[in-house]
């Protein structure tokens, strides 16, 4: 599966916003510095997704963007298909693999359509507390 660098970004931006504390807004420089994203590029993609009802924002000292709904209700499927405006694989392979590759799709699609950054957020956390370096000597 083929998604633009913008939508990667969008997606990276929403598991950032997923791993903040729900409520407290978080400052764009802040998301672009975590995530490695080009801060102006960053601006003009939350502005899509606040657009879209992924995220909100709040201005002055204390502003920058939050979730605009929980975490566990926003499905990866559901930012990718906005931020890729639905569009679909182009293969240039033989007929004999259409069916092959719309099953293929179809897999993936459930996958995104049923992951939470709520999900994805609890599984982070997770592999980065697995790792504790042993000490011992």
């Amino acid at each position: 599966m083929n998604i633009s660098v913008k939508s990667e970004y969008a997606l990276l931006a929403l598991f950032d916003l997923a791993l903040q504390p729900a409520g407290d807004p978080v400052k764009i420089a802040d998301i672009a510095k975590r995530q490695q994203i080009p801060q102006k590029f960053l601006e003009l993609i939350l502005a899509s997704l606040k657009q879209g009802g992924f995220v909100e924002s709040r201005r002055g000292a204390e502003g920058g963007y939050r979730l605009a709904r929980p975490a566990d209700q926003i499905t990866v499927g559901e930012a990718l298909h906005f931020m890729e405006e639905d569009k679909t694989a182009k293969r240039g392979s033989h007929q004999a693999f259409t069916d092959l590759w719309k099953r293929v799709d179809g897999a993936v699609a459930v996958i995104l359509d049923q992951t939470t950054f709520a999900e994805m957020a609890r599984r982070w956390k997770e592999s980065q507390n697995r790792y504790v370096p042993n000490w011992d000597i």
